[in-house]
């Protein structure tokens, strides 16, 4: 039996600071490979080149990974300000009703950074722009100095709510994780159940409440280091698992 395809979202980049392409790191794609028992691919962050129905049919489950551009804030009927960064509104036309229509469909979906913060917004909730500037939170943004390897280190633990879904596919109440992220939860939407917090309450990982398919997402980033990181391996194991149940 051929292997079933899971398609990672892309993001925008400029290559050589002019020519536009759609890009997804290497840590992903190796980290679906390896452990989901998939094919990795790359799904273009481009409403135009591809309708939602199309995708799912394409792919048996999906990646929403990180990315530097943040949700725009009109998706939760806030205006944008310097804080929130830049954005990318091709993303979000693709990966809002892509994680809605995954949900209703049962289809696999893991979400990691940006999409974790998708997943929110997809169902109705909102965004702090600068997490860090909230009286008591600590900086989740990724350090500024140091190798790739220093940034991705674990950085905090998140404490798991009893009996939850990521207590049940990781065995403990609570994990180290890395953190690279500026934006948070400020209102969860009307699906989500927030599972996993940082010490100070920022939310770090969720899942959609009576979705018939795998729907989590995590604020920190599992695919770095992931074959070997036991808190990221049964994630993207599991996730794996969920696909071969649907395509079977």
């Amino acid at each position: 039996m051929s292997r079933p395809i899971v398609g990672i979202i892309g993001n925008a980049h400029l290559l050589n600071e002019e020519y536009p392409v759609q890009a997804v790191g290497v840590h992903n794609i190796e980290a679906v490979a390896e452990l989901t028992g998939a094919i990795p691919l790359i799904v273009p962050a481009l409403p135009r080149v591809g309708a939602i129905g199309d995708l799912i049919e394409a792919c048996a489950g999906f990646v929403f990974t990180g990315g530097r551009p943040n949700v725009h804030p009109s998706h939760w009927g806030e205006e944008p300000t310097e804080k929130h960064g830049s954005f990318d509104p091709d993303r979000d036309a693709v990966t809002l009703p892509l994680i809605r229509e995954c949900v209703a469909r049962g289809v696999p979906i893991f979400g990691i950074c940006r999409g974790f913060q998708e997943f929110n917004v997809a169902f109705g909730g909102t965004l702090h722009p600068e997490i860090r500037e909230i009286p008591g939170r600590m900086n989740h943004r990724m350090p500024p100095d140091g190798t790739i390897a220093e940034k991705f280190e674990l950085r905090h633990p998140v404490r798991l709510a009893a009996g939850g879904v990521f207590e049940r596919l990781l065995g403990v109440r609570e994990v180290m994780v890395n953190s690279l992220h500026g934006q948070g939860i400020k209102d969860r939407g009307e699906r989500v159940v927030i599972e996993g917090y940082a010490l100070d309450e920022t939310p770090e990982a969720i899942h959609i409440d009576a979705a018939p398919g795998f729907a989590i997402a995590v604020q920190w980033h599992p695919e770095w280091n992931a074959a070997n990181d036991p808190v990221s391996r049964p994630l993207f194991q599991a996730l794996g698992d969920a696909v071969r149940r649907r395509t079977i």
